[in-house]
């Protein structure tokens, strides 16, 4: 069974560092593509990173870019997200998501991925 887990949310004031992770069960997570996205309160999803599988190459959004850092782990199954700088607006609920390698990906479209996590709370607040 194809599982997702995200953790490592919380409650951190501006301007500090959280560190997300994202757990795969079932399959084995460097072949898969891997999306992190977000989704406030009263807000469409939101692409925020992602790394490739074919290559290890990354992409961000524009809004994370220079704050948030996505890397893997494949011993451990793992992907996860460095989040720097932290301000009140990257609060949200946050998803990795995976995908099969494919000439298409770009990375940041949540119609691109096939497999989601259960989420994990972000409040940056003071």
């Amino acid at each position: 069974q194809v599982q997702l887990v995200e953790s490592g949310g919380g409650l951190v004031q501006p301007g500090g560092s959280l560190r997300l992770s994202c757990a795969a069960s079932g399959f084995t997570l460097d072949y898969y593509n891997i999306g992190w996205f977000r989704q406030a309160p009263g807000k469409e999803r939101e692409g925020v990173s992602c790394i490739s599988s074919i290559d290890g190459s990354t992409c961000y959004a524009d809004s994370v870019k220079g704050r948030f850092t996505i890397s893997r782990d494949n011993a451990k199954n793992t992907v996860y997200l460095q989040m720097n700088s932290l301000k009140p607006e990257d609060t949200a609920v946050y998803y990795c998501a995976a995908t099969g390698p494919h000439p298409s990906y770009q990375g940041l479209g949540s119609y691109e991925y096939d497999y989601w996590g259960q989420g994990t709370q972000v409040t940056v607040s003071s």
